[in-house]
C-alpha cells in the first residue's frame, strides 16, 4: 500500500496532491489536445479521402493519356484530307494505302496522293483492310491515310528570339482556349501573312497543331513557329517584362481597333475563343482590350476572322 501511494503522488497536510515525479509533462500534452481536425479528404479511410484519391488517379491517367497522344504520330484519314495535306507540304512519315483497293487506279485523289508522297520520298505502306480498320479505330478512312509526326512546339521565349533576330518590333499572337483546329490553322495562316513572329497556345484546354490545323494553315505552319505555354497568363507576364504590350481582342473591349495606336510597338495580340472570349486571368494580364466595331445584328466574328482583321491593322501600322 505504501508503494502504491508513492507512485500516485504525495498528499500534503491540507489534503492536496503535489505533482507526480517522472510524468515528463505528459498530462500537459494531453490537455493541449491534438490540434485542428483535418478535412475529410485528408483523413485516412474516410469516404471523402477515398473519393479524392480516385479523382487524383483519374486526373493523372488523363494527363498521361494526353502526353502519350502528343507523342504518338497522328493518322490523317480520307482522300481529300490526305491530298490537301500533301499539297500543303505538312510533315509526314508515311502514306498508307489499303491493298486490293481498285480505287487506287481509278480514283484520281488516291493516285495524286501516291505521286505526291513519292515525290517527297515518303514510304508507301500497303495494309489489309482489316488491319487499317483497326489502325483507324473504326473511323471512315476511304482506303488511305497519312501518318503525321507530333508537332515540334517552340518555347514561348523562343518567339522573342525570333523577333529580335528579324530586326522588326515583336508581333506575337496568343490564343486563349481555342479548341477548333481549323481556327488555329487559319490564325497561323493569317499570322504568317501579316509578318507575325509566332503564335502561342496553352498546353491545356486548347487545341494543338494537329494534322487538321496543319492543313488549314495551307503550309504557313512550316514558315511560322507555334509555341505551347504551360501557363498562358504567366507567359503573357513574361512578354510584358520583355517590353511587349498585351492587347486583348474582345467584343466588349474598351477601345475600337482603329483607335488603338500602339500596334507599331512590340505587341502580343491576345485572342479568346469564340463564344467564351478571354478567360478572367488572361484578360487581367491584358494592358488594353480592343474591339472590332461590327453591325449590331451580328453577334460576333469567328475567332480566326477577328484575328485576321486585327493582324491586318497591326501590319498597316508597321508600314
Amino acid at each position: 500500500m505504501a508503494g502504491n501511494s508513492q507512485r500516485r503522488g504525495r498528499t500534503t497536510g491540507a489534503g492536496k496532491k503535489t505533482a507526480t515525479a517522472g510524468t515528463g509533462g505528459k498530462n500537459r500534452r494531453s490537455l493541449a489536445g491534438r490540434g485542428a481536425t483535418p478535412p475529410a479528404e485528408a483523413r485516412p479511410g474516410h469516404p471523402a479521402q477515398r473519393r479524392a484519391a480516385v479523382d487524383a488517379r483519374q486526373r493523372a491517367d488523363r494527363a498521361r493519356a494526353r502526353a502519350r497522344a502528343e507523342e504518338t504520330p497522328e493518322l490523317l484519314l480520307g482522300r481529300n484530307p490526305v491530298v490537301e495535306a500533301l499539297r500543303a507540304q505538312i510533315p509526314a512519315n508515311a502514306l498508307y494505302v489499303v491493298t486490293g483497293d481498285n480505287l487506287r487506279t481509278t480514283d484520281e485523289r488516291i493516285a495524286e496522293a501516291m505521286t505526291l508522297a513519292a515525290d517527297r520520298g515518303l514510304p508507301l505502306l500497303e495494309v489489309g483492310k482489316a488491319e487499317f480498320d483497326r489502325m483507324s479505330q473504326g473511323a471512315l478512312h476511304q482506303g488511305i491515310g497519312l501518318q503525321v509526326p507530333p508537332y515540334d512546339y517552340a518555347h514561348p521565349e523562343d518567339l522573342l528570339d525570333i523577333a529580335r533576330n528579324s530586326g522588326r518590333p515583336p508581333l506575337l499572337v496568343a490564343l486563349d482556349g481555342v479548341t477548333d483546329p481549323r481556327n488555329l490553322g487559319a490564325v497561323v495562316r493569317s499570322a504568317a501573312a501579316f509578318d507575325a513572329h509566332g503564335v502561342v497556345v496553352p498546353q491545356r484546354r486548347a487545341v494543338g497543331m494537329t494534322a487538321s490545323a496543319w492543313r488549314t494553315s495551307a503550309g504557313a505552319a512550316a514558315r511560322i513557329k507555334v509555341a505551347r505555354a504551360v501557363n498562358l497568363p504567366r507567359a503573357l507576364a513574361g512578354y510584358q517584362d520583355a517590353g511587349l504590350q498585351t492587347v486583348g481582342l474582345a467584343g466588349e473591349g474598351d477601345v475600337d481597333l482603329h483607335e488603338y495606336d500602339g500596334f507599331a510597338d512590340p505587341v502580343v495580340l491576345v485572342v479568346g475563343a469564340e463564344g467564351t472570349g478571354l478567360s478572367r486571368l488572361v484578360r487581367e494580364r491584358c494592358d488594353v482590350v480592343v474591339r472590332i466595331p461590327i453591325d449590331r445584328d451580328t453577334e460576333s466574328l469567328n475567332v480566326s476572322v477577328a484575328a485576321g482583321i486585327a493582324l491586318y491593322a497591326a501590319a498597316a501600322a508597321r508600314r
